[in-house]
Formats: C-alpha cells, sequence, structure tokens
C-alpha cells in the first residue's frame, strides 16, 4: 500500500484543462474529435464570449486547434483537439484519478 502523500501531487494537475468550461472542450472533443463552435457552445451551455475565451487559452496552450472559414457568407469556426491536446487531456485524467484514489473514493 502506498502512502496517501506520494499519490498527492497537485501540481500535476493541468491549470489549463481544469477550468470547467475547458475540462468540457476537452472531454468533449477526446471523443468528438472536432466540433464546430456553436455545438460546442450548445453542449456545454456557454455564451460565444465565454466559450471564446475558453478557446482561446486551450489554443495558447497547443491543446486545440481553431479553423475559421465562411460556409457561403456565414462564418464557421471549427476545434480540434491537437495531438498535444490529447496526451495533456490523457496526463490530467491520470492525475485526477491518483488524486481520487488517493482520497479513497
Amino acid at each position: 500500500m502506498t502512502d496517501a502523500g506520494d499519490a498527492f501531487d497537485i501540481e500535476a494537475i493541468d491549470e489549463v484543462i481544469h477550468g470547467r468550461i475547458r475540462l468540457g472542450v476537452m472531454a468533449y472533443l477526446s471523443s468528438a474529435g472536432a466540433a464546430d463552435f456553436n455545438e460546442l457552445k450548445a453542449r456545454l451551455q456557454a455564451t460565444d464570449g465565454n466559450l471564446s475565451v475558453h478557446l482561446r487559452k486551450l489554443e495558447d496552450a497547443g491543446y486545440v486547434e481553431v479553423e475559421k472559414t465562411f460556409v457561403g457568407r456565414k462564418p464557421r469556426t471549427s476545434v480540434t483537439l491537437s495531438d498535444k491536446g490529447r496526451a495533456a487531456f490523457v496526463r490530467y485524467l491520470d492525475a485526477m484519478q491518483k488524486l481520487v484514489s488517493a482520497a479513497g473514493a
């Protein structure tokens, strides 16, 4: 049996992912692969501005790729999980699992 203190490594939690909206984006994209802005907004029940801010933070970290195009005259924003983002999400989930296990849950 390991010491609970060994598994409790709060520094292993990626702060870029840990926010509720950003975590939702990462979780959704990990299974969907890609989504458009309106799909994410509806799934996460976020406002345009709020989602935009969180996507920018994920994009700046290299976790998602954002592509803006036009379909006819309408703008379309597509978001894709990058390889770096997928690896970071797996590390995040592993770190959270260790914390949960250390708590005895």
